[in-house]
């Protein structure tokens, strides 16, 4: 059953900037060493926007103000129903209770826009970090465990949610304060998932911002994917692993999902592809190996005080030393504890896609250091 809250935002004038617009002649090696940043040209935008990847967002502009229709992505959802409201005036006052809504606001520059987090574990933000000591954002607890009278002490006009959790935000809605379902990371499409800033962009009245930003996201993730189709034989791609064992089973990434359309957009054949999971799965040791033991890459990730190493890799199971990637140097870690990659990474899918075709196909990046996966030693 729909909900409905009426915020009240102005709706802005139209501008005449398209989107993904950029110069045709740059290559992707030279889009990704631009210094600019694209909020320097927020002015150029649409103040009205468009979306085009993201399935759980639906966006109409209306008489009364921007009609805003969120559902989760992922058509096996059972625990969600779409939810409806109308944006009629910017808020200024939010919550964040995940590090993707956090970096969703990192990105358009509007940090001071977050009142209130939850107690992330780990927070790469600077602007964040420095408005906490200040007083000017708060930690609200945990899922569960929420502070509400520091809820209700920041004076959020909204308090965006995940469709993952589904326990604690009772005590939320019972604040009085509209509760934003923010679903972005359910979304399969790379561009799909970093699309979720254009509903901060409406909520916050920032469209522009959010234009610019995601349009310069755009432009270089698909010039860099188009580089790779062209210069790569389809018949000779290199083979991609993924995860490793944690506690339990070999924890991997689906083959239908983010991380496994990156690997496609990144010129490489994922030796999981054919299997249909939108998310992660966990299989016995025996058969990942099986899948895995020949392939050209590995990808992994994790958290490590330090620099991750290969022999680090092998001390956790002697097994991994056995692997074609890991003989030929050619795993790819990311580093949980030294990168924002739960803030940054899935709106910044273009420095994902380019880690990764610097590993695979590095003739095309010359000058480009990987940012999130990094080829271990």
């Amino acid at each position: 059953m729909r909900r409905h809250f009426i915020l009240i935002l102005l709706l802005p004038l139209l501008s005449c900037h398209r989107e993904g617009e950029g110069n045709g002649n740059d290559n992707a090696n030279a889009l990704l060493m631009e210094e600019t940043s694209a909020l320097e040209r927020a002015d150029e935008y649409p103040d009205t926007v468009e979306i085009r990847y993201a399935k759980g967002l639906r966006v109409s502009y209306e008489s009364d103000g921007i009609h805003v229709l969120v559902s989760d992505p992922d058509p096996r959802a059972r625990h969600t129903s779409p939810e409806e409201f109308v944006v009629s005036k910017p808020a200024r006052r939010f919550v964040c209770t995940t590090a993707l809504q956090l970096g969703n606001f990192e990105v358009l520059g509007l940090e001071s826009r977050i009142v209130g987090i939850n107690s992330l574990k780990s927070l790469f933000s600077p602007a964040i970090k420095e408005q906490i000591q200040k007083g000017q954002t708060v930690r609200i607890g945990r899922e569960g465990v929420f502070d509400t009278e520091a809820v209700i002490a920041s004076k959020p006009d909204y308090i965006l949610v995940s469709a993952s959790k589904h326990g604690g935000f009772d005590v939320l809605r019972q604040c009085g304060i509209p509760l934003i379902p923010h679903h972005g990371y359910k979304e399969t499409d790379p561009l799909g998932q970093a699309e979720w800033i254009k509903l901060i962009g409406i909520l916050t009245g920032e469209t522009r911002r959010a234009n610019a930003v995601f349009a310069d996201i755009e432009r270089k993730y698909l010039r860099l994917k188009e580089e790779v189709a062209q210069r790569t034989d389809t018949n000779d791609m290199p083979s991609v692993a993924s995860g490793r064992q944690i506690r339990e089973g070999w924890y991997a990434v689906g083959g239908r999902s983010y991380m496994a359309n990156i690997f496609r957009d990144a010129g490489a054949r994922y030796v999981m592809a054919d299997n249909t999971a939108s998310g992660g799965v966990t299989l016995d040791f025996e058969a990942a190996y099986a899948k895995s033991a020949e392939a050209q890459f590995w990808q992994t990730d994790g958290k490590y005080s330090g620099e991750y190493t290969l022999k680090a890799l092998a001390q956790e199971d002697p097994r991994y030393a056995t692997m074609a990637a890991y003989k030929s140097g050619k795993v790819l870690f990311c580093n949980l504890t030294e990168t924002p990659y739960r803030e940054l990474a899935p709106v910044q899918p273009h420095l994902l896609l380019a880690d990764f075709v610097k590993a695979f196909h590095p003739e095309l990046l010359p000058d480009y250091n990987p940012y999130y996966y990094k080829l271990i030693k």
